[in-house]
Parts: C-alpha cells; sequence; structure tokens
C-alpha cells in the first residue's frame, strides 16, 4: 500500500517538474568576441544596427507566443532595471526567501528572456517558477521597482500573477483552440477557422507568414480580421505603394478584413534601425536587401521581404551575415504563420572552408540519394554554405544550423543559403559523462570524442543536401508542368506520376500540421545517408577507423535523439510539440523495424532502482540493413513530397509517430523513463554592443542566471520605459481576444 502511496506522489512530482527550469540549468555564454574583433569599423556598424533591430523586432515573440508573456516581461525588466541580481538577493533574504529559491527566481526570469516568453521554445510546454507564489509576490513589494511606483506594480503583478503559475491542462503546452495555448488565433479559433483562412489568403495570393487571426462574431455573421504586421497603421495606400491589399471581402460566406498595424511600434523600432544599418552595408545587394526589409515591416508586406531574400541570396558569402523577419512556422499551430527572429553572425573561415567543399561535391553526392534523377531538381543551385559564429539571435531560440529563406518557390528556381553555426555547437553539445543518459558504458567514451565532429557533418549534410535536395512537380497558373508527365513513372506505384501541386500550392500550404517535422525527417534521413559515403568522411577530415566511428556515433546519437524526442510528446491530446525530435523518433522507429538486430532498445533498472533503458545499435549492420532501411523510407518520403500525395505521406509519417504502449516496445512506459531522466536544455547568454564615441564595443556577461538577466536588462536601456508601455499597451489591445 505504502509502495504505491509513494509511487502516486513519485507521480505527481515527476509531472510537475516538467513545467519548472531546474536550478542548475546549464547556462552558458556565446563567446563570440574573437570574430567580432576581426571586423573592420564599418562593419562593426553594420553588425551593430542590424543587432539592435533584431533584438527589438525579437520582442514581438513575447505577444507571438502567450497572453501574458509581454507583461512578464516587463515586469521583470522593472524590477532588474533598478537592482541587479546581486543586489536583489539581499532584499529577497529580507523577504524570506530561500536562497534556493532565489536561485528559483533568477532562473525562471533567464528562462523567461532565453525564450521571449513563459513556454519553452524546444517543445513547447509552459514553464513556471519553482518557489511558492506568495514568495515571489513578497519579493516583487519589496522590490525598489514596487517602492518607487507601487500603484503601477501592484497593476502589472495582478494583470499577469495568475496566469504566470497557472498549469490548467489548455494552458500546459501552445496548440490551437482546446488542444492548447496560442496567440497567432483568438481563443475562439479552432482548426476549421485556420483551414478556411488558408484558403483566403491563397485565393488572395497572401502569404500567412506575418500575419494573425482574429474571429469576431458580429450580430450572428462570423467575420475573419487577418492582420498584417506592420509600423504602418493606416489600411489605406501609402506612399510608394500603387494599392493596398488591405479590405473587407467575402468568402465562402463569411467576412474577411485584411488590416495593418500589428506590432506596429514594434516594427517602427525595427525599420528605423535597418535604415540606420544601411549607411554601413558593404555592397549594393546588402543596400537593396534591407531597404526591401524596411518595405517589408513598413507595410507588411511579404512580396517586399521575398524581394529583400533575392537580393539576400545573391550577397554571397559576407562577412557579417544576418536574416530578419518572421521566418519559421513551427510554433503557429496550423503551421503557415512565422515567428520573429533575426540574427547577426560572422563568418567562421576555418570551418566555412570544410562546407564549402561539401557544396562543391554536390553534384557527385545528389545522385547517390535513393530516388529516380527526375524526382531531382533541373539544377542543383549551389547555396551558400557558411559556419558563422552568432553575435546576436533574438527570437525563442538559437538553433544550430540554418536553410533560408523559406519560400519554396525562391528556393526552387534562386537558390538559398545554409549556415551552421559554429559557436552554438560548440556550447550546445559538451555534455558530461554522467549526463550522458541510456547509452551502455562502453560506447560513452566514444560518445564524447566523436559527438560534436559527427553533429558537425550531419548538421553539413542535413542543411545543404537534405533541404536541398529533390523537386516538387508544379503546375503554374497557365497548365504548364516542369516535368515531362507521360513520362515520369512513380517508383512506389510503377504508374505514371499522377498528382502534383497547382497554381499557388506550397509544400507548407499542402502538407500543413505535417509539413516541417516531414520536411525534417527527410532531411535527417539525407544525413544518416550519406554519412556513409567515404568522401563525405574525408571532406570533414575523417579517414580510416575514425571514419567509422564517426558514422557509428552519427547513427547512435540519432536512435538515442529518437528516444529522447519522446519528451516533446502529449500523450493526452496524441501530439509531437518539437518537429525535429518527432522526425528522430520516426528514424528510430523506422531503424527498430528493419530488425536483424540493428537496434536494440530495452527497459531496465537504473543502478537508483529506478526505470531505465538502454538503447545499442549493432555498427557492423549499418551499412547493409542500416543503408537499406534508409534508402526505403527516404525513397517513400521524396516521393510523396515530389508529388503533393498528401493522403499517402500523412498515413506513413502519422503510422511511423505513433506513441503506444502495445506492440513490441511500450512507448508511452519509455516516455516515462525519458522525463525522470531528462537533462534540461541549455540557455545562451549573448553579448551586447554598443557605440562608444565612433567605436563599437563588445559588452560580455557571465554564463549564469544573472548573466543572462543584466543582458536583456541592460539590452534595451536607451528607451527602456517608453518600450515596456509600448508592449503593455500593445498586450492590452488583444487581450479580450484570448478568453
Amino acid at each position: 500500500e505504502e509502495e504505491q502511496e509513494a509511487g502516486k506522489q513519485f507521480k505527481i512530482k515527476m509531472v510537475d517538474s516538467q513545467y519548472y527550469l531546474p536550478n542548475d540549468i546549464g547556462i552558458s555564454a556565446l563567446d563570440c568576441s574573437e570574430a567580432f574583433r576581426l571586423l573592420s569599423p564599418q562593419e562593426k556598424m553594420y553588425a551593430h544596427y542590424l543587432s539592435r533591430a533584431s533584438w527589438y523586432g525579437g520582442l514581438a515573440v513575447l505577444l507571438q507566443t502567450s497572453p501574458e508573456s509581454a507583461n512578464i516581461f516587463v515586469l521583470l525588466q522593472r524590477i532588474f532595471r533598478k537592482q541587479t541580481p546581486a543586489q536583489l538577493e539581499q532584499v529577497a533574504t529580507a523577504a524570506g526567501l530561500s536562497s534556493e529559491e532565489y536561485q528559483a527566481f533568477l532562473v525562471y526570469a533567464a528562462g523567461l528572456y532565453a525564450n521571449m516568453g513563459n513556454y519553452k521554445s524546444f517543445g513547447d510546454t509552459k514553464f513556471i517558477p519553482n518557489l511558492p507564489k506568495d514568495k515571489l509576490k513578497a519579493l516583487v513589494w519589496a522590490s525598489q521597482a514596487f517602492q518607487e511606483q507601487p500603484a503601477e506594480m501592484e497593476a502589472l503583478w495582478d494583470s499577469c500573477s495568475c496566469l504566470l503559475y497557472s498549469l490548467e491542462n489548455r494552458q500546459k503546452q501552445l496548440g490551437l483552440g482546446d488542444k492548447g495555448i496560442t496567440t497567432y488565433f483568438s481563443g475562439n479559433c479552432c482548426l476549421e477557422d485556420a483551414e478556411l483562412a488558408q484558403k483566403f489568403l491563397d485565393s488572395k495570393k497572401l502569404s500567412a507568414y506575418n500575419t494573425r487571426l482574429f474571429k469576431k462574431e458580429d450580430g450572428g455573421k462570423t467575420c475573419y480580421e487577418v492582420r498584417l504586421a506592420s509600423a504602418v497603421q493606416k489600411d489605406c495606400a501609402v506612399d510608394g505603394e500603387c494599392e493596398s491589399c488591405c479590405g473587407s471581402f467575402s468568402f465562402e460566406d463569411k467576412e474577411f478584413t485584411v488590416k495593418r498595424g500589428d506590432y506596429s511600434p514594434i516594427m517602427e523600432k525595427v525599420c528605423y534601425y535597418l535604415e540606420k544599418a544601411q549607411a554601413y552595408a558593404a555592397n549594393e545587394n546588402q543596400r537593396k536587401m534591407l531597404e526591401e526589409y524596411t518595405r517589408s515591416f513598413t507595410l507588411g508586406s511579404i512580396e517586399a521581404h521575398k524581394e529583400g531574400s533575392r537580393y539576400w541570396i545573391k550577397d554571397k558569402g559576407p562577412i557579417v551575415e544576418s536574416y530578419i523577419g518572421f521566418i519559421e512556422s513551427y510554433r503557429d499551430p496550423f503551421g503557415s504563420r512565422g515567428e520573429f527572429e533575426g540574427f547577426v553572425a560572422v563568418v567562421n573561415k576555418a570551418m566555412s572552408e570544410r562546407f564549402a567543399k561539401l557544396v562543391s561535391s554536390a553534384e557527385v553526392l545528389l545522385p547517390e540519394l535513393p530516388w529516380p534523377q527526375e524526382f531531382e531538381k533541373d539544377t542543383f543551385l549551389k547555396p551558400d554554405f557558411t559556419s558563422l559564429d552568432v553575435l546576436t539571435f533574438a527570437g525563442s531560440g538559437i538553433p544550430a544550423g540554418i536553410n533560408i529563406p523559406n519560400y519554396d518557390d525562391i528556393r526552387q528556381t534562386e537558390g538559398f543559403k545554409n549556415v551552421s553555426l559554429g559557436n552554438v555547437l560548440a556550447v550546445a553539445y559538451a555534455t558530461q559523462k554522467e549526463k550522458l543518459t541510456f547509452l551502455e558504458e562502453g560506447d560513452k567514451d566514444l560518445f564524447i570524442k566523436w559527438k560534436g565532429p559527427s553533429f558537425e557533418v550531419q548538421v553539413g549534410l542535413h542543411e545543404l543536401l537534405g533541404h536541398g535536395s529533390g523537386k516538387l512537380f508544379v503546375q503554374d497558373d497557365k497548365g504548364k508542368f516542369n516535368f515531362d508527365q507521360s513520362k515520369v513513372i512513380n517508383p512506389e506505384t510503377g504508374e505514371p506520376v499522377s498528382s502534383w501541386y497547382r497554381g499557388s500550392e506550397t509544400w507548407d500550404s499542402k502538407f500543413s500540421t505535417i509539413a516541417s517535422s516531414y520536411e525534417e525527417c527527410r532531411a535527417e534521413c539525407v544525413g544518416l545517408y550519406l554519412c556513409l559515403n567515404k568522401q563525405v568522411l574525408s571532406i570533414f577530415g575523417h579517414e580510416g577507423q575514425d571514419a567509422d566511428d564517426v558514422v557509428y556515433i552519427n547513427w547512435l546519437s540519432m536512435v538515442r535523439a529518437g528516444l529522447l524526442g519522446l519528451e516533446f510528446y502529449t500523450p493526452d491530446s496524441k501530439s509531437w510539440r518539437q518537429a525535429h525530435m518527432q522526425a528522430r523518433f520516426v528514424i528510430l522507429r523506422v531503424l527498430l523495424e528493419a530488425g536483424e538486430g540493428l537496434v536494440g532498445l530495452e527497459e531496465v533498472t537504473g543502478e537508483d532502482g529506478k526505470p531505465d533503458a538502454r538503447i545499442t545499435l549493432d555498427r557492423s549492420k549499418i551499412p547493409t540493413v542500416g543503408k537499406n532501411a534508409i534508402h526505403r523510407f527516404l525513397c517513400k518520403l521524396q516521393v510523396f513530397k515530389s508529388t503533393a500525395d498528401v493522403e499517402g505521406g500523412r498515413a506513413v509519417y502519422d503510422n511511423y509517430s505513433t506513441v503506444s504502449d502495445t506492440g513490441a516496445h511500450n512507448f508511452l512506459r519509455l516516455r516515462e523513463t525519458v522525463l525522470l531522466r531528462k537533462e534540461a536544455r541549455k540557455m545562451f547568454v549573448q553579448a551586447n554592443t554598443r557605440i562608444s564615441g565612433d567605436s563599437v564595443e563588445l559588452v560580455e556577461y557571465e554564463g549564469s542566471a544573472a548573466g543572462l538577466i543584466r543582458s536583456f536588462t541592460e539590452r534595451f536601456q536607451d528607451d527602456a520605459e517608453q518600450l515596456e508601455s509600448s508592449l503593455l499597451e500593445l498586450s492590452k489591445q488583444d487581450a479580450p481576444c484570448w478568453c
């Protein structure tokens, strides 16, 4: 009986701890001092103004994440602008907080800044402070900010304290309708509304990337407002526009209004700094690119952003690289609205050379992929592939590699760029041996030695030949095909190809909710498949036994990541919260299904007497059983993608994504084990730049919660009060829409 009771308590605690950031969470400073030092004065100014534009734009993510995020951000900024974390500590002690509780508050604040909101950017679950609410309230009341402005601070606390701690089912994760929280849609929207809005946007040839959708019932009639992010708040055409895309339209018996001005004061700041950066651009492409971005954020035009992206692609191998806008659609539950991000980074020469070699071997490597040649792009568009050290990455989180732009029409015809973020990789994958879960003792040293190098190979192949490969079969508005439909045979059916993309249909609009994860899965498979190639390994400097070890650890990392991915699955709603992790779980399933002892996965009892798991990989079978399994699966993925076969693709992908307790492995029980033994994702502290006289200096902070907090309070010190009141105003305007 007692045993059971303890088990129950243990279970409750376990579920709860998922919603806290642990006090010992890894926080590392992102080092780019060397890269920055090597820039010319002009490049430093350019990087500075682009960083400012990125940081201000990144604040839009607060408003894109949850109804309460912006208010919590302002609450924290007001507290820490008056007292640094070190100064506030005495106040906390006097207010009755233990040192653990104060540390938990700092970790929460750091987490809110690092994720630009109170939901994890990786996994989309909510996190709350790991200290009692009355203790946090006591600290707020004792702070200098409260002493100076008690009425304002109390109102601010009242506006967000309830949601700050709430863990009602719907609030535990991001999602649409009753599945979760989203601020891309008003609270009364569900999947049908999202689908209808997508059809409407398609009919108007409008992109969803910079939009949000608000549904209003007016006298029994449903009216939708599509709101574009822009500095301009007028809906009529303004200077430089022949006509505005705004207005009211009737569509399928519903009323749609397209309006401007979402995040207006924030977009204004972005434009202000982009214009400043123009003066320091290195060339005409950069200048025109910034001009178009400015037009995009001023008018709310994705066409202008596309135009800017075209110039950006033409700006090959710049010393200071950047991209900014509503880019990744992972966090829109429907998968088509972009989250704001902006980054500024500096080329890392040595690593870039290895990637350049990979680019120049692309023509030889692409035919190695498992699909027929008709399914490959007519000509491989050599992308720019560079390794960069990040100076600034504003938004909800920092990836290890990026492949952009996400506009399919541009990617298919004009190309794209690939970026590997070297200083992020260096920090993110440094693991201590005792934190290496689920591996056999004998694999751990090898894993630690080769994880970094193998990940570099995987990122290169994934971004470049993964996302860069494969053709979409399209029939344009004029009826013209980009393939010979009388000749091209579908290798899966042996019949001629019978489906394709029509007119304005894109990969994202067609495959919607599975598009992101499916495409990540395809790219990961390309990495696994091509890392077996000796030429690829030797480009990265791996020969002989070392090369074999890199392959082994790359494949072992992938199957382990598939198991770790279970953390990002929500059983209640049967949904995945993270595209890459779902993709890796799918690959684990495919490799388990291949059988013949390739992958072993068993539940065991750990040394601590609690449930554990062991994952093993037979390295001798990777080039045979493993390669064949990925060959077959990858070909399937590409064929469904090329032929716009949503039904076929969804059936296969959903099947492998299913997490159940029946079958050879009890994945639901394994998920509990993974949660029990998970390590929190690291957070990064980034430097600030500031102008001092006529030069730019880099201001660095220590890799700790306090360092991360200080970096944010100092980041917006020039116009803090005005900025904070704008954020509160924006938050308040839409507050009625979320209920």
